[in-house]
C-alpha cells in the first residue's frame, strides 16, 4: 500500500507540474489588451494601401518610440513569405505586414513557420518602407531581442 501511495503522490506532483507549466506557457506569450481608436485602421485590411498609408503616418509620429511589436503569424502568400506583427501604443492597435529579404536573423522563425514565436515581443524591431505607385512594402531590417 505504501508503494501505491508513493506512485499516486508522484503522479499528483507530475500533474501539478504539468498544469503549472501549461498555465505559464499560455500567459507568457500574451500581449496586453489594447483598443483601436483609428477609423482607417478599423475599416481597412492591413494589406490595403489605405491602411499602410495611415500606418506610415503613425510610425512617423513622436509616439512611435513607445510602440511595441508582438509577433502574430507567418504567412506564405504566393511566392512571398510574410510576417505579421501586432503593433501597440497608446490608443493604437494595428497590424504590420513585413516582407523579409534577408532571413539570416530569422532562420529559426522561418524554419518553424512562426509557430513557437506567436505572442513574442520583438524589441527594437526596425524595417524600411518601400513605396511606389503600385504598392507599399515594409521590409524587415533588424531587432535587438525577442521576449517570449
Amino acid at each position: 500500500m505504501i508503494i501505491i501511495f508513493k506512485n499516486r503522490e508522484m503522479l499528483k506532483n507530475k500533474l501539478s507540474l504539468f498544469v503549472i507549466t501549461l498555465f505559464a506557457a499560455i500567459i507568457s506569450c500574451d500581449r496586453p489588451d489594447c483598443k483601436n481608436k483609428n477609423l482607417i485602421l478599423a475599416n481597412y485590411s492591413p494589406e490595403s494601401r489605405e491602411y499602410k498609408t495611415e500606418l506610415i503616418s503613425l510610425l512617423k509620429s513622436p509616439e512611435a518610440a513607445n510602440y511595441t511589436f508582438w509577433f502574430k503569424q507567418y504567412v506564405e502568400s504566393g511566392d512571398e513569405e510574410l510576417l505579421y506583427f501586432n503593433i501597440q501604443g497608446r490608443d493604437l492597435c494595428a497590424v504590420l505586414v513585413l516582407n523579409v529579404e534577408d532571413w539570416s536573423k530569422l532562420k529559426e522563425l522561418r524554419h518553424k513557420k512562426g509557430i513557437t514565436f506567436r505572442g513574442a515581443e520583438f524589441k527594437n524591431l526596425t524595417f524600411d518602407i518601400q513605396e511606389d505607385t503600385a504598392n507599399i512594402k515594409f521590409i524587415f531590417k533588424d531587432f535587438s531581442s525577442i521576449i517570449d
